[in-house]
Formats: structure tokens, sequence, C-alpha cells
């Protein structure tokens, strides 16, 4: 049976962003929003440790910030908790997973309401122990001639949920696991925002394990 994901929202919707590093991710959906290419709202920004560098970059951009700090807790269900808690009372409609390593329990109420982005093409180099460098670095002595990133429906399993946007680069020959970040990443921080928008817009179904777009 096809799953309406979401009803059109008139109006910018709120995101929760959850962080782990730098927040790259997050500084682009600032900088979209800032300059009319994504109409949305920034709710809250929540990290799992007190040393996330991108704790700065939010600050900086006066955004509210929570850090739920994953030590302090005794097992994913406790901290998921806490994390979803925090998102419900800042009124979230969408949570995006920017950069965020630990794994998490999503409840019934936030089903296909959490995305995630993966700097590869999903199902190729993803799962547990799949992120940032390591991905490149495996694409590159894989010698694959084709890369790219996923936006994807999270759920209770690493990189696992129905596909929504997908974008490619291709692996040049003297390509390095950093210079093949930097063209992947360009590529998420289209495909982030596309992602973002279709559901704002109510055009996203899940059909199985495919999501369809419709026309807007």
């Amino acid at each position: 049976m096809d799953t309406l994901v979401s009803q059109p929202i008139d109006r910018p919707i709120r995101l929760g962003v959850l962080i782990s590093g730098g927040g790259r991710t997050l500084g682009n959906f600032v900088q979209r929003i800032e300059n009319g290419q994504l109409s949305a709202r920034i709710a809250v920004v929540i990290a799992n440790r007190w040393d996330c560098a991108g704790l700065q970059r939010a600050r900086a951009a006066g955004l509210a910030v929570e850090v739920v700090d994953r030590s302090q807790y005794a097992d994913v269900e406790s901290f998921s908790g806490a994390i979803f808690e925090r998102l419900r009372e800042a009124d979230v409609d969408l949570v995006a997973l920017a950069g965020f390593l630990c794994l998490i329990r999503i409840p019934d109420d936030f089903r296909l309401r959490v995305m995630n982005i993966h700097p590869a093409l999903i199902p190729a180099f993803c799962g547990k122990g799949f992120y940032g460098r390591k991905v490149h670095e495996a694409v590159i002595d894989r010698g694959v001639r084709v890369s790219g990133c996923t936006v994807h429906f999270a759920d209770n399993r690493y990189d696992h949920g129905p596909i929504i946007v997908q974008k490619t680069v291709e692996v040049r020959d003297d390509d390095t696991p950093d210079s093949l970040a930097e063209r992947v990443f360009e590529q998420e921080c289209e495909a982030y925002p596309e992602a973002v928008r279709l559901y704002a817009e109510g055009r996203l179904t899940v059909s199985g394990r495919r999501v369809r777009t419709t026309e807007g």
C-alpha cells in the first residue's frame, strides 16, 4: 500500500538537525535558508557530544542548541527517547540527520519524518562503519567509476530506509579521498535541500521500499 509521507506545509518547514561533527551540512541549510533557496526554519540543533565542532557554527547562526550526550545514557532506547522528547518540544516537522554518527530508535510518531544523507550511492559503501572519509577511501580502493550521495528516510538500521534523492559524481583516476569527498559534498548541498523541499511540498509517497515523487 502506498503511504503519503506528508501533506503540503504552507509555512517554512520546521527542522530539527542532528550533528556529530563539524556541521557543514547544517551550514548548507543555514545558507540556503538565508538566500531564499529553502523555505525552512531550523527549530533546534542537537549534538551527541559537548565537543562537537558544529555547535560553534550553530551558535554563530543564532540557532537553539541542545546536547544529548550519548555517554550519559545506558542504551540506544533511552538515548533516543531523550532526543525525540527534545524534538517534540521544539515542534519540528522533519528531522535531518546531518553527519550524525549514533544509531537511534525512531518512534512511531516520527516514522517517515527523519531523513539522513550518506556520501555514497546506497546500497553500495554503506552500513555500520561506513562514514566520512572511510566511505571515499573504500570507493577509490574498489575502483568504481561513479560515486555520489543518497538522501533517504532513516529507519532503525544504518543507511537502510527508502531512498528519496541520489546524485552522482565521476570518480577520477587521480582522485584522493579528500578530492572525491569535496565533489560529493557539492552534490550533497543540492540533494538534501531538494529532499526537504519535496517533503514540505507533500510530494513524496512511499510504496514498499520505493519513494515516488509526484509532480509539483
